[in-house]
């Protein structure tokens, strides 16, 4: 007889409550839900875990190349040219300047930097490379005027992020001074290590992680899509990448974290050990995120030189 198989779960009692709370706007099958009903639910999700604004941060809406709209969070105190630019997760299928405003001023406030996000093309409507192409295109904004960037991002934003720092390393645009890969999706096989261990995780599973894939339409072998498939990693900026153990992509950022390191690259690596994916929304209600989101924040703050 087949012994049944426990699904992996954390212990701590703040990310269970997270996840229950979730899964009461978010359901656990919600991609077999059609694409518009996904986006109200994680919306809403979204909405639940709002926080209050940092004192004095302001915000100002714009768009980029009249079509690509972004948000400049500017905190009461600035103390460093060098902005942050954030790009949002979601599977590349939900999220917006809305769903990461909370998480983006909290940054912003704690490294007193300036920070932009953007608002991408999202799949299917815009397959493979809309959303890439719209994030390299507000990079490059934001670096005419000489400012370093530090650019950061979350989930699907980390494969973004990570995707679009080695295309400024391949056109040689300079300014880019740091990355942040949070719980990033690199393009692993899908079929080894955390992907077979955390199959089943809470939060996120394989089988999501394959729906996205298949809905983008990546090219798997452009090291921009997966940017594990890069061979040479030498020449790339500073890096802080942190992960989840209950994720199948946990060891997305193990690996990159290592090649980045052996490549001779400034890395600070961190997982945290009992965090599921997208525990940045649990910051305000356990003390493993919380820990974590002010690690993530410090990390930040040491790229933009204010730490």
């Amino acid at each position: 007889m087949d012994q049944l198989v426990a699904r992996p779960m954390p212990t701590e009692e703040g990310i269970l409550a997270f996840h229950q709370r979730c899964e009461a706007f978010y359901p656990a099958d919600a991609v077999d839900a059609p694409i518009e009903q996904q986006r109200k639910w994680y919306d809403a999700l979204c909405a639940e875990f709002d926080a209050p604004s940092p004192e004095g941060l302001t915000r100002e809406d714009a768009l980029v190349d009249g079509r690509i709209p972004i948000r400049r969070y500017r905190p009461a105190t600035i103390s460093t040219d060098t902005r942050i630019y954030y790009i949002h997760g979601g599977g590349f299928v939900v999220g917006s300047l809305d769903s990461h405003d909370a998480i983006c001023a909290e940054l912003a406030d704690f490294a007193r930097a300036e920070l932009v996000s953007v608002d991408y093309r999202l799949a299917p409507e815009h397959v493979w490379p809309a959303a890439f192409e719209d994030c390299y295109a507000v990079l490059q904004v934001l670096l005419a005027d000489g400012r370093p960037v530090v650019i950061a991002g979350d989930s699907a934003g980390g494969n973004l992020a990570a995707g679009v720092v080695l295309k400024a390393r391949a056109d040689r645009l300079p300014g880019v001074v740091g990355q942040a890969l949070i719980y990033p999706g690199l393009g692993g096989d899908l079929v080894s290590g955390s992907y077979v261990e955390m199959s089943d995780a809470p939060g996120l599973t394989t089988a999501d992680t394959k729906y996205y894939r298949e809905i983008l339409q990546a090219p798997a072998g452009n090291p921009f899509a997966a940017p594990l498939v890069e061979k040479d990693l030498s020449g790339l900026p500073p890096t802080y990448i942190t992960g989840a153990f209950f994720d199948p992509l946990r060891d997305d950022a193990r690996t990159y974290a290592a090649r980045l390191a052996s490549a001779g690259v400034d890395v600070t690596f961190r997982e945290e050990p009992q965090m599921i994916h997208a525990w940045l929304r649990a910051r305000h209600m356990s003390e493993g995120a919380r820990e974590g989101f002010r690690r993530l924040a410090a990390g930040i703050a040491v790229l933009v030189g204010t730490g």
